[in-house]
């Protein structure tokens, strides 16, 4: 029983050092997350007789060579996008005045004080047009605060500074930890943390890789059909895809409203419904079961609740960890259950 109230305490502890650390955390939390993910390669390189230090080296640059080419095309194509966005926000507005709210007034017998969008409206035209542009708008937010630049300057520094030396130092330090545990729990906790691995894995590796592709669908549709904003919405539902149906409803809902805006007819709704009906059919029949697999078991519920949880207690930190974390206590809880069934307590006959 002392043992038990000690874990309970020792891990009430970490999880309160976690929210007091949260902020400085996030940027070690990511660059343990590339670290994690470039391990495999590296021990590949490793052990074809590369030096684990150039082995890192590689895949540390490779890292940052996808990175830096990807901001150097998404960034200008996003700009463009949202700059569009930002063009189409008067239209939008007068759509919804015009077309949408008095269809919704006749069907669901809403006043007309409902939503005052004449005052929306003055306030956007009052607004946006003072940004002068994405880029300058950001440059003028961080010169108004020098401490806010100087943290995300620290923060660019700190994740591939710390993701190379974890990159190269990761099989020594679970070699230290796999020291430290008691000899006793060091078969169990070898087995839980192996299982452990095996799930992160599959499921690291192959959302990212099921975020990606919906993506490309998404965008590659979109921009077939002659959307605008393709690219803007098909980018945004495909990295949401990660809660489930977050990103299917979230795009095929701004993807309608901005094909009625742009085509004004709801014949070009068709072609919307094609594109995310073809691409949530891609990811339940084929981008899900091959690029993860069934070995995750984490029903949508609990994938929502993880992901709601983890930010309402640690914030964008929280997010961060949600889904990770509830896969390692999914196979917690899977090791607690067998533990159980094949205890006294369950075999126990109850008396008469």
């Amino acid at each position: 029983m002392t043992k038990a109230w000690l874990s309970l305490v020792v891990l009430a502890g970490g999880a309160l050092l976690v929210y007091l650390l949260a902020p400085v955390l996030t940027p070690f939390l990511a660059a343990a997350l590339f670290a994690y993910l470039g391990n495999p390669l590296v021990n590949r390189l490793e052990a074809r007789k590369l030096p684990r230090g150039v082995s890192a080296s590689l895949v540390f640059g490779l890292f940052l060579f996808i990175v830096l080419l990807t901001l150097l095309i998404l960034i200008p194509l996003l700009e463009r996008q949202i700059t569009t966005f930002l063009g189409k926000l008067p239209g939008y507005f007068t759509w919804m005045q015009e077309t949408a709210l008095p269809w919704l007034r006749e069907r669901l017998g809403l006043e007309e004080t409902v939503l005052d969008i004449n005052t929306l409206q003055e306030i956007l035209r009052q607004h946006w047009q003072k940004a002068g542009g994405i880029a300058s708008s950001v440059l003028g937010s961080v010169s108004n605060s020098g401490f806010t630049f100087l943290s995300w300057l620290a923060n660019l520094v700190l994740i591939p500074l710390v993701t190379f030396y974890l990159l190269r130092d990761w099989n020594v330090l679970l070699t230290r930890i796999h020291e430290l545990l008691p000899r006793q729990i060091e078969p169990t906790a070898v087995t839980l943390a192996r299982e452990s691995d095996e799930v992160l894995s599959a499921f690291l590796r192959g959302q990212l890789s099921v975020m990606l592709a919906l993506s490309v669908i998404y965008t590659t549709g979109l921009w077939l059909m002659g959307l605008d904003l393709a690219l803007l919405i098909g980018l945004t539902a495909g990295l949401l895809s990660f809660v489930p149906y977050l990103g299917f409803a979230i795009g095929i809902v701004a993807a309608g409203i901005a094909a009625l805006v742009q085509f004004h007819d709801l014949l070009h709704l068709l072609p919307v419904l094609a594109v995310f009906g073809i691409g949530q059919l891609m990811e339940s029949f084929w981008l899900t079961p091959h690029l993860i697999g069934k070995r995750i078991g984490l029903h949508p519920v609990a994938v929502i609740f993880a992901v709601m949880a983890g930010g309402q207690l640690f914030g964008f930190l929280g997010v961060l960890l949600a889904l990770p974390a509830a896969a390692v206590i999914m196979v917690l809880l899977r090791h607690v259950r067998e533990r159980y069934l094949s205890s006294a307590l369950y075999d126990r006959i109850p008396p008469r």
